[in-house]
């Protein structure tokens, strides 16, 4: 008897033995499978999230919501495959039919969800013969109401490469935009500012090869009457502000942004001036008679040193074209002797409005004499102003800046810190440089605006990688 329960006793124990080494692999197998389940896990998260947002990207390459649908369905599968491929970890992945959903207030939404199986190892002991992992991830891209601002001065046109580059540069840019559901305008300047393409007011969307066929035409040659020109960022500015306003407030977008492009620094602005005799009829040019008869055109100076003189008068709403002379003789430098003072405001589209200060100690100082002094820094001045007003109403500035003139210093030196034409560009962006640090007024760093963009190209090869830039900050503020 005794040997029997001996060998019954041995017996258990040997059972208990068998059972805890099964449960010992079993439990060893539940933490190796588990991790390589974890991993395999956000191996997935991280292939369905560049995968929704490759899906967001591509909505714009389409003429119609299907062909735009179907290009964010296969850039997500693309993006997803390269991202999570067949055998991670021993994983077999599988992607769903993305989801691409267009709501009746342009916004359009990507959503991709995975999963990944793998046989287990140690874990069979415990009856399990397989581990699942699931993800789901989604981007959701709101529509845009934009008003694209290019540069056309005769800057550009110094090396004949550059106006190729710089419109290619452009269409890739409007290439990425999704002309169903954004809204875009197109504005072009140089002394004078030009409305190319205005912006829809109440349907959603653009006519993308229209824009892309302007943009194409651009004229940078200064040797006509109409191409080229001096660098007047207010007129671009004004208009940029004057096409997204003019949607009504119902109908806006919720992501409102101005682009803005140049390879200079300010030196031109338009208003109504006042001259020193009645210029009678000025040749068809609109005349304010409640202020002088004062004459409406743009003015610019190129050399702000002392004993310069202004040039004028110009067509504020065409590239590059001067007024006719019939009011006053030897137009052009002498412009500033026929003018009696400068305006207090910018006036230009309006006699009345008073938005924008001319004669002001903000923020830099500006007299009412005509020199060439005071226009060019006039022409710093709005369009830091018109800037700024942007951003209180929540409008996202981009900014792009091309070649070394951005980085020559302003002449006279600006009081404010801001020193050059790229350093105006970051602060109209409200953007901080963290490498290198910048040094810029606390003005142009203002966490409670929008936060916009600065990219600068130092040659025109480099456009399009900072255009590839904006478009990845768009989609940013669009998510």
């Amino acid at each position: 008897m005794r040997k029997v329960a001996a060998a019954r006793q041995k017996g258990q124990v040997l059972i208990l033995t068998a059972l805890g080494l099964v449960v010992l692999v079993g439990s060893i197998g539940l933490a190796v499978d588990s991790g390589i389940g974890y991993m395999s896990r956000a191996k997935l998260n991280a292939a369905l999230d560049s995968a929704a947002i490759a899906g967001a990207r591509a909505v714009s390459h389409g003429d119609d919501q299907g062909t735009e649908a179907a290009s964010a369905k296969q850039a997500a599968i693309d993006f997803f495959n390269a991202n999570y491929p067949n055998g991670y970890l021993g994983s077999t992945p599988t992607l769903n039919d993305p989801v691409i959903t267009f709501s009746k207030e342009g916004q359009v939404t990507v959503d991709v969800s995975a999963q990944a199986s793998r046989a287990v190892s140690l874990m069979q002991v415990l009856g399990f013969n397989q581990m699942t992992v699931g993800a789901a991830s989604a981007t959701i891209r709101k529509d845009l109401d934009l008003a694209f601002v290019m540069d056309t001065s005769s800057s550009m046109n110094r090396d004949a490469k550059v106006p190729p580059l710089v419109r290619a540069g452009a269409v890739s840019f409007v290439e990425q935009l999704v002309p169903t559901t954004d809204r875009v305008a197109l504005i072009h300047f140089a002394t004078g500012g030009v409305v190319d393409d205005k912006i829809n007011l109440v349907q959603r969307g653009f006519d993308r090869a229209t824009m892309e066929t302007h943009i194409k035409s651009l004229d940078f040659d200064n040797r006509d009457t109409n191409g080229g020109g001096d660098t007047n960022y207010a007129e671009g500015m004004w208009n940029a502000l004057n096409q997204l306003n003019s949607i009504a407030v119902p109908n806006r977008s919720t992501m409102r942004v101005i682009v803005l492009f140049s390879d200079g620094q300010p030196n031109t602005f338009a208003s109504y001036f006042p001259f020193k005799k009645d210029p009678g009829s000025c040749g068809g040019l609109p005349v304010d008679p409640a202020n002088n008869k004062a004459i409406d055109g743009g003015i610019a100076a190129t050399d702000p040193s002392p004993g310069a003189k202004p040039q004028g008068l110009f067509h504020y709403d065409q590239q590059n074209m001067q007024t006719a002379g019939s009011c006053w003789p030897n137009m052009g430098q002498a412009i500033a002797s026929a003018i009696s003072n400068l305006p207090n405001f910018y006036n230009a589209h309006n006699p009345t409005d008073q938005q924008f200060a001319v004669v002001t100690n903000t923020y830099r100082k500006v007299t009412s004499a005509p020199n060439a002094q005071n226009v060019n820094v006039a022409s710093r001045n709005l369009p830091e102003f018109m800037a700024d007003q942007a951003k209180s109403a929540g409008i996202y500035i981009f900014t792009l800046g091309l070649g070394s003139d951005l980085k020559l210093k302003f002449t006279p030196p600006d009081g404010t810190g801001i020193n050059n034409g790229e350093d105006l560009l970051k602060c109209m962006a409200n953007v901080a440089q963290s490498n290198p640090p910048d040094s810029l007024p606390s003005r142009c760093h203002d966490a409670t605006k929008p936060v916009g963009f600065y990219c600068y190209a130092k040659t025109a090869d480099d456009l399009k990688p900072c255009y590839a830039e904006l478009v990845a900050e768009l989609l940013r503020i669009t998510k």
